[in-house]
């Protein structure tokens, strides 16, 4: 046989969600090398390959991207919930600088499990103490993702999470960004500009222009914040950034809820990827996601970690449509102010901008073969008359039956492939008893 007719996966009678959120169906799906190599009628496909997978009843789709994800917070799960503002301060940050290498090891094998069982195949992290055991896991599950350093010079920041000096922040994000390749890429940060020295808030910012990396910072998040930046520098956060000259670099914000007209234009100007994080964002505000859109500013979504609810991204889709309706929508008696069409490009497309890797959210020859199938006959999804539409409004992690990054079987029939559940649970159940701290935290 040809080397030309041989791929490594091949997706048969499939039905896969295109570019501009179309259903289409009847085709073969050929996967090599990590990325999509053909896209033909099923009947007309002269692939082969030793993996094949029947595509009846399933709907193909590109993976979730987790554009804001807190590894470091996957054992704070059930702590956050009806807590008084303003959480990372009291309650997010002392808890992860208590984190040693075993917890935080078993916080990335936790997430890892989570997002490839909800159909996430992509993720950026915020940061934690350790991002290079977390990339030692997430290789090893088989993961698309960006790590950073938790970088905080704050003298109110617990010892174990900051920094001695600007330079030796920049140095310790410089190591980590050494240590990772392959699936996982760098990505600085801040925590929060707020919350930093200036000089460090510029270093970091400088240091990924010069080195060619991303930079990302939980931004306007909270009101009080903003004017506790206003009255620090005298402007808002994303005009004085471009103003001094350091939105050189590809930058991430997460958050966003409080944005001025001027700011958007300079997010516009400058293609920042934003991120929502919806259920998060709930008890803080409700971000200009519309306007957002309308400029034209990259728009995905991010569960803000496990502490927030979980990490199925199905589950922010549908709660921001209900968030957006009944803030914006209802005020202009505009039932459909965000469409399904355009939730699932920006838990795709949009997250897939802050990954920065060509063509990743689509299915088309070329892309990365990072896909994810839905069950589309379990009974809360079928019948239907419009898929798209029934996807948003009643599909959840839950109905992702396989999962493939890089062209790799991740999950197949709902059975982890990379991760061993059981023994997960197991090290998850003995490190309660070893660390009781981490069960009744406060």
């Amino acid at each position: 046989m040809s080397d030309d007719l041989r791929c490594d996966l091949l997706l048969t009678n499939a039905r896969y969600l295109s570019p501009d959120m179309d259903i289409v169906s009847g085709k073969a799906i050929a996967v090599r090398e990590g990325r999509i190599l053909s896209i033909t009628d099923q009947d007309g496909c002269p692939c082969r390959a030793d993996a094949v997978l029947d595509g009846k009843d399933l709907l193909w789709m590109p993976g979730l991207v987790d554009g804001h994800l807190h590894t470091s917070q996957q054992l704070l799960r059930g702590r956050l919930l009806d807590e008084k503002p303003v959480i990372w301060k009291r309650v997010n940050v002392p808890f992860e600088s208590r984190l040693d290498e075993e917890s935080s090891r078993l916080s990335a094998l936790l997430a890892a499990m989570e997002m490839i069982s909800c159909g996430t195949t992509g993720f950026v992290d915020a940061g934690g103490k350790y991002p290079e055991i977390y990339a030692q896991v997430y290789a090893a599950a088989g993961l698309r993702g960006r790590l950073s350093v938790m970088t905080n010079d704050n003298p109110l920041c617990p010892g174990s999470l900051r920094a001695p000096s600007v330079p030796a922040a920049v140095e310790r994000l410089r190591r980590m960004k050494e240590a990772l390749g392959g699936l996982l890429k760098p990505i600085y940060s801040v925590t929060t500009p707020t919350a930093v020295s200036e000089d460090l808030l510029r270093a970091v910012f400088e240091a990924a222009a010069a080195d060619g990396v991303p930079v990302e910072t939980h931004m306007n998040e909270y009101a009080g914040e903003v004017t506790d930046f206003i009255e620090r520098y005298g402007k808002r956060p994303f005009v004085w950034l471009e103003d001094e000259g350091l939105l050189r670099a590809p930058m991430t914000a997460p958050h966003c809820i409080f944005l001025s007209q001027e700011e958007m234009a300079v997010m516009a100007r400058r293609r920042v990827r934003v991120i929502h994080c919806p259920f998060s964002n709930c008890g803080k505000g409700v971000p200009p996601a519309p306007q957002l859109l309308a400029a034209g500013v990259s728009v995905g979504l991010g569960t803000d970690g496990s502490a927030h609810g979980g990490l199925d991204l199905f589950r922010e889709m549908r709660l921001f449509r209900g968030v957006m309706n009944v803030t914006r929508g209802v005020e202009t008696a505009d039932s459909s102010i965000m469409p399904a069409e355009t939730l699932l490009k920006m838990a795709t497309q949009g997250g897939a901008a802050a990954l920065m890797e060509p063509g990743l959210g689509l299915i088309q020859p070329g892309a990365p073969a990072d896909l994810i199938a839905v069950d589309a006959g379990a009974p809360h999804l079928w019948p239907t008359q419009n898929l798209v539409h029934t996807l948003v409004e009643s599909a959840s992690g839950a109905d992702v039956r396989h999962s493939v990054v890089n062209g790799k079987l991740l999950m197949k029939d709902r059975e982890l492939l990379t991760i061993d559940a059981d023994r997960v649970r197991r090290e998850a159940e003995r490190l309660f008893e070893k660390q009781p701290w981490l069960r009744s935290w406060k």
